[in-house]
């Protein structure tokens, strides 16, 4: 018996029985999948250039990194201590991440508040993901410690992991400014190291997998975002008018770009339409890494309106709110007469 199978570590909502109707949401995959290849651009971290790079940005928004050089055992170990502390019991859970950590817990939505709050309430009544997660804030994960050994050693893989999701990020962006002719202002402020976080997420098993969503369809705000999934597949990405399954291969990341490096690129670059599909028998465990501009820096270009993070966060926590959905970059895109 797996330690997943313990339903006590499920939020209540996602246990078998609990106040759920199966037939309560339709099935949003009206366009063809091809899973027979995983044909998602591969960057060798060590070899990379303006010009491959730039061909994946361009035309996919995704691609695959590997010789990232990032440690194999920090990621085993990452995973491990993830599995371990997602079998707690729900309430533990709660209890154990309070408001004043750096890490935060949440459930049935991703989309949160900076400080980890969900902006959506989970209930019967409305979509909901399939998932759980820990909110990790780097900028201040070096100076809290942990009584609890389980937790302070992975408080502390997560500040490596953050070090080094940096150093990966940075490196790929000065190739990426390098092939948009960035000024170096720009290079400085529309990537900035202090706004990295990371997101720890566990996708629930679900008997009516067809039908549900660990996360729907989606883009990422970020300028780049990195992923370390497990071997449990479900990563989709939108390309050519088809969903794509991204495989799990081991020791590779997966990157993708986010609205404001598209914004920054002047729509040269794609920020992907995404979506993770959850399984009827295992769980999946990922770790992601996302890395923003300065919230204050405009950012500017002929296809939208002067903006900066700050304003572009805004209206998207209102949307989500207001419509319960995200606009994103079409909301500052300039009218064409």
């Amino acid at each position: 018996m797996s330690q997943f199978d313990n339903l006590e570590s499920y939020p209540p909502f996602f246990r078998p029985n609990h106040g759920f109707d199966s037939n309560e949401h339709s099935c949003k995959t009206s366009l063809h999948l091809d899973s027979d290849s995983d044909r998602l651009p591969v960057i060798d971290f060590l070899c990379m250039n303006p010009e491959n790079l730039s061909e994946a940005c361009r035309d996919w928004g995704m691609f695959r990194l590997i010789n990232h050089g990032v440690p194999l055992n920090l990621l085993n170990q990452l995973h491990d201590h993830a599995k371990k502390l997602f079998s707690l019991s729900f309430e533990s859970k709660q209890d154990l991440f309070s408001s004043s950590s750096p890490l935060s817990y949440f459930w049935g939505t991703p989309a949160l508040t900076p400080s980890g709050d969900a902006l959506q309430k989970v209930s019967s009544t409305q979509d909901h993901n399939w998932l759980e997660g820990l909110n990790v804030s780097l900028t201040p994960i070096s100076q809290f410690k942990y009584e609890d050994p389980l937790l302070e050693s992975f408080r502390s893989l997560l500040e490596e992991y953050g070090r080094q999701q940096c150093r990966v990020a940075t490196t790929l962006f000065s190739t990426m400014a390098e092939d948009l002719k960035l000024c170096s202002t720009k290079f400085k402020s529309y990537l900035s190291p202090a706004t990295g976080t990371l997101r720890v997420y566990r996708y629930f098993r679900c008997m009516d997998s067809d039908r549900r969503w660990g996360i729907d369809v989606h883009t990422d705000s970020s300028v780049i975002s990195i992923l370390h999934q497990d071997e449990v597949q479900g990563l989709q990405v939108f390309k050519d008018d088809q969903w794509l399954d991204v495989k799990s291969i081991p020791n590779t990341l997966i990157v993708n770009l986010g609205d404001m490096a598209q914004a920054m690129s002047d729509d040269k670059y794609l920020s992907v339409k995404h979506r993770v599909k959850v399984n009827r028998e295992k769980e999946r465990i990922s770790i992601g890494y996302f890395v923003f501009p300065d919230e204050d820096v405009v950012i500017e270009c002929s296809k939208y309106k002067p903006f900066t993070y700050a304003d572009f966060r805004t209206e998207v926590q209102k949307d989500l709110k207001t419509v319960g959905a995200k606009i994103g970059l079409q909301k500052f895109k300039v009218t064409q007469e």
